[in-house]
């Protein structure tokens, strides 16, 4: 029996789950992705924060794969879907499918703002986390020499942007500035340091309860973060926030974290396209074709229950990735197929040490417990047994001595 070939596109949450749940006998994988890793994109703020090393949170494709036989890897990116002819252009050639499985997933969305994009920083990328670290720790070893004009500009770090990300920024900023870098740099008065977090909403996580939204605030202030919301950036230039309401903030640090967009692929039928999401059947086939799928945030799937599209979360991609791999090989047995529905199981924040909230259906509960949950369930979400070992390890390090050993300036060498 010849098997029939899969092309997947992208190596996220969707795609991994997607090929390890699919059958080895039934199928030929070809997985095209432009980094040779997958991202654990919940604990990017904490490589972001010095708080974890890119490698603890990134793991190369090859090893993850490298004993399913039926499974190839292709470093490259993708140009362009031909639909007519069953093959997708990259950067290396053209490659043919039977079918082709779309998990591109999501990327900063600057809502056409060349400016913000041009200067902010975003949080989408292991690269994105560490060129965030590398200006931030470069910013305080600058305070010890620029002018007193100057200093303002790199003491003050602005998240736009109060969801889970946003929110869990500023309270890791807001411990350092506490517990790490008084005594990093005794020379500065990081009294003067301000973590500043910007909503345009009326609440910080607006999307989770009201006890979540209370709890949060709360949490941030006890911290010393600067809350404000109902505010929208205006523009940004480098360095100068401009608000709608007509105030100003100096700094050279400004990370995005209000949006996402798809990454669609050019050509996918635009008529298809909602939201920047590809629109699918309860089966995740792209609407207009008999072949072509897609799963995870780039998918845009309604149902009873989500009229405008499911929630672009880690548990949508999972369990979308494992339902369609099932679906392929009942479609080849010629089995009924099954319906994607999604269950919500809960959404969590932490805004530091001891500080957390959880939504869970059943129930909402706040504080050490809530934080201790999240670590635990983010730590099982990660791949190997060694990488959870290490994160274990430095989160528990960082509980007892309130510090770490990893605020490394990685840049070329100036020589």
């Amino acid at each position: 029996m010849n098997r029939k070939k899969i092309v997947i596109v992208g190596g996220g949450f969707a795609g991994i789950q997607f090929i390890e749940h699919l059958d080895q006998d039934l199928f030929e994988v070809l997985l095209i992705d432009k980094l040779n890793y997958h991202q654990f994109q919940p604990l990017f703020y904490q490589v972001a924060t010095s708080q974890l090393e890119p490698s603890s949170i990134s793991f190369p494709l090859r090893k993850i794969f490298q004993n399913r036989k039926n499974t190839q890897i292709r470093m490259t990116k993708v140009l362009s879907v031909e639909p007519r002819t069953n093959s997708i252009s990259t950067t290396i050639g053209s490659f043919n499918y039977d079918y082709l499985v779309v998990a591109t997933g999501c990327k900063t969305n600057f809502f056409g703002n060349m400016d913000l994009e041009k200067y902010a920083y975003g949080l989408k990328t292991t690269y994105d986390a560490i060129k965030i670290r590398n200006k931030i720790l470069q910013s305080f070893e600058d305070l010890l020499s620029v002018d007193e004009s100057e200093k303002e500009y790199l003491l003050n770090i602005v998240i736009v942007g109060a969801g889970p990300t946003g929110v869990e920024l500023a309270g890791a900023f807001a411990e350092i500035k506490k517990n790490i870098l008084p005594k990093d740099f005794p020379l500065i008065d990081f009294k003067n340091l301000k973590v500043i977090l910007l909503e345009g909403g009326l609440y910080t996580l607006s999307n989770m309860s009201d006890m979540a939204k209370k709890a949060s605030e709360n949490y941030l202030k006890i911290l010393g973060v600067d809350v404000k919301t109902n505010v929208i950036v205006k523009s940004y230039d480098g360095k100068i926030v401009t608000l709608n309401n007509g105030e100003c903030i100096k700094s050279k640090h400004v990370i995005w974290t209000a949006g996402v967009t798809g990454n669609i692929i050019s050509g996918i039928d635009e008529k298809q396209i909602v939201n920047n999401r590809i629109k699918v059947d309860r089966y995740n086939l792209a609407q207009g074709y008999s072949n072509i799928y897609a799963i995870g945030d780039i998918a845009y799937m309604e149902t009873p229950a989500y009229l405008k599209g499911h929630p672009q979360v880690a548990n949508v991609a999972i369990n979308q990735a494992k339902n369609l791999a099932k679906n392929f090989k009942s479609l080849l047995q010629n089995k009924p197929l099954r319906q994607y529905e999604y269950t919500n199981l809960g959404v969590m924040a932490t805004i530091g040490k001891n500080k957390a909230v959880v939504d869970l259906p059943f129930i909402k509960f706040k504080g050490y417990f809530a934080w201790f949950i999240w670590m635990f369930l983010h730590l099982m979400l990660i791949l190997s047994v060694r990488n959870k070992l290490i994160i274990f390890i430095n989160w528990v390090w960082i509980y007892i001595t309130k510090d770490s050993s990893l605020r490394l300036i990685l840049k070329e060498n100036d020589r």
